[in-house]
Parts: structure tokens; C-alpha cells; sequence
């Protein structure tokens, strides 16, 4: 199956009611080269133009962004815009049929990147391995059971038993607030699939990205369309790292294009800075648009 295109748009818009002086920050907004994944183009734009501005590759592989604005501003203008071809990323059966206790990094020595994956077993801020969430995810690791087949349950029953609710949660939701709450958005559903299984051992990213928004011909607008979106991602030995969005109840495939991964959302977060001011009052706006190249291109733009 042929890749598809698409043009990804990230506009985040501060103002405030004084000027800022001095406005610090970083930025995940550029697409991961992938083996499924090509990044045709991507360029993150600011206004005010930055004094001091530079592009690194962090601890994960992800490109962070870093920039100083020091002219006096009462908006600050951030704009990425990205082409990515995107495909499915294709996985051996016999590699998701081992049983999901040998898919555990620290019981598996002979695989070259098990030290690496190791590193995403461990408790996060965001994604603490709470007693409950241990429990919860035994229901699906039954001994021996296969690792595709246990991991993909856990995905199914996330989406079942808990609600997307925008008003549920915030950017500091704990696992023991999810399961108070019974409901979350797509950070907090990717933050459970975490805390659930790395609490058994095995190692699990959180991944940032985004949505295709056109849905396929009869199919539903898909949850999290036009907004940054967020999954998980599982280490599966010698071939690779399992992604579902439990959010949305599906194996990602190639209507999601990916942006940074990390241990949770803290690692990955689009953009987060410091500023000089003393401006009461500021507001957030932030844009997305995920498109087919041809349709953005038919319609003359390259923003939102």
C-alpha cells in the first residue's frame, strides 16, 4: 500500500496584556524520521524572530527546538508546518505471538536493544506504577498468554471502561485521578497504558504525534482529530515497538504522524518556556491542521 502524504499545521499563539521582555522555551513540532515515516519538509517559524535560536536532538532522538525571544512582545506567534509520508508499520506474527513475559527487556539479554528499552520500564511522573493499575492490567496478562494479543486487550478494555472527557483532567492528571475519574483525554488514556504495563515489567513509550482529519469514505470523524494527539508504544523483542491509541481503540497505522516519544508527556510537551513580564492577564490558542498534501496544496495554503 502506497504511503500517504499529508501537511501537518501547528500554529500556538501566547498574548498577554503587558509586553514580555524575555521569553524562554523549547519545542517539539518537528516529525521523527522513521523506517515508516519520511519528512518530505518541516519548518517551525516565530514571531517576534528569535535572538538567540537552535535545533538539537535530545536523549530519545527526538529534534527539540530551543529559542530566545528578548524584543518586547504582547503575542508571541509559534508555526509548524511539516509534509510526512506515512505508513503502516508492519510487525512478524511470531514476534507479537511470544508470551508477554519474554517480552519483558529484563528478561532478554540476547536482544541487542533491550538495555535501551529497559530505560521505559521504570515509573514516571505522569505515569506512576500504582497498585491499581498493576491489578488492572493483570486481567489481560494472564501467564504465558501472547504479548500482541494481552497488550491489544488492555487497549480494548482502556477505551471501554473510561470516558474521553475534555473537562475530566489537566496536564498534571495522576493514574490514581484516571481511575477516580473513570475518564480522560488521549494524554491520560497513553499515561494508563504505561502505568499499567510497565508495572509488569515490560517497556512502554509515550508517543506524541497527530491525526489524519479526514476520515476514510463511511467512517466517523476520528476522536482528537485537528489537535496534537497522544498514544503508546510497546517494546516487542528483535521487532520494534507496538503502537495503539487507546483512545481511539485502534493500531496506529498510517493516519498518524509522529512527533517525539518520551516517558510521558513532561519529556514531549509541543511547547514550554519561562517569560520575563508583568503582563495579569495572558491567553493560549493553539491551531492544528493534519491534511492531504493535495488538498492543502489545492487550497493555496499551508496553514490554518
Amino acid at each position: 500500500m502506497s504511503p500517504h502524504r499529508y501537511r501537518v499545521s501547528h500554529r500556538t499563539l501566547y498574548s498577554y496584556d503587558e509586553d514580555v521582555t524575555d521569553s524562554l522555551g523549547i519545542a517539539y513540532l518537528v516529525p521523527r524520521e522513521l523506517p515508516w515515516q519520511r519528512v518530505l519538509s518541516s519548518d517551525v517559524t516565530l514571531h517576534p524572530t528569535p535572538g538567540d535560536r537552535s535545533d538539537d536532538v535530545d536523549y530519545h532522538g527526538n529534534t527539540v527546538t530551543y529559542f530566545q525571544v528578548t524584543d518586547p512582545h504582547r503575542v508571541l506567534d509559534i508555526l509548524a508546518v511539516s509534509d510526512v509520508e506515512s505508513s503502516t508499520q508492519q510487525h512478524a506474527p511470531e514476534a507479537l505471538g511470544v508470551a508477554w513475559e519474554r517480552a519483558r527487556p529484563a528478561d532478554r539479554p540476547d536482544v541487542a536493544d533491550a538495555w535501551r528499552a529497559q530505560d521505559l520500564t521504570l515509573a514516571s511522573t505522569l505515569a506512576d506504577q500504582t497498585r491499581e493499575a498493576h491489578a488492572y492490567a493483570a486481567e489481560s496478562l494472564r501467564p504465558g498468554r501472547p504479548v500482541g494479543e494481552a497488550v491489544v486487550e488492555v487497549m480494548h478494555r482502556i477505551h471501554a471502561d473510561f470516558a474521553y472527557d475534555k473537562t475530566a483532567t489537566t496536564v498534571t492528571t495522576t493514574i490514581d485521578d484516571i481511575f477516580e475519574q473513570r475518564a480522560g483525554v488521549c494524554q491520560d488514556f497513553a499515561h494508563l497504558t504505561l502505568a499499567c504495563l510497565r508495572s509488569h515489567g515490560l517497556a512502554a513509550r509515550y508517543v506524541s504525534g497527530y491525526l489524519a482529519t479526514t476520515p476514510p469514505p463511511g467512517k466517523e470523524r476520528i476522536v482528537g482529530a485537528d489537535a496534537t494527539h497522544a498514544w503508546a508504544a510497546v517494546w516487542i523483542p528483535g521487532d520494534g515497538w507496538l503502537a495503539i491509541d487507546p483512545t481511539n481503540d485502534q493500531l496506529v497505522n498510517d493516519r498518524y504522524v509522529t512527533v517525539a516519544w518520551g516517558r510521558d508527556y513532561a519529556d514531549v510537551p509541543p511547547v514550554k518556556g519561562v517569560i520575563f513580564t508583568e503582563a495579569r492577564t495572558s491567553s493560549l490558542r493553539v491551531e492544528v491542521d493534519v491534511a492531504p498534501v493535495d488538498a492543502a496544496e489545492s487550497s493555496g495554503s499551508s496553514g490554518p
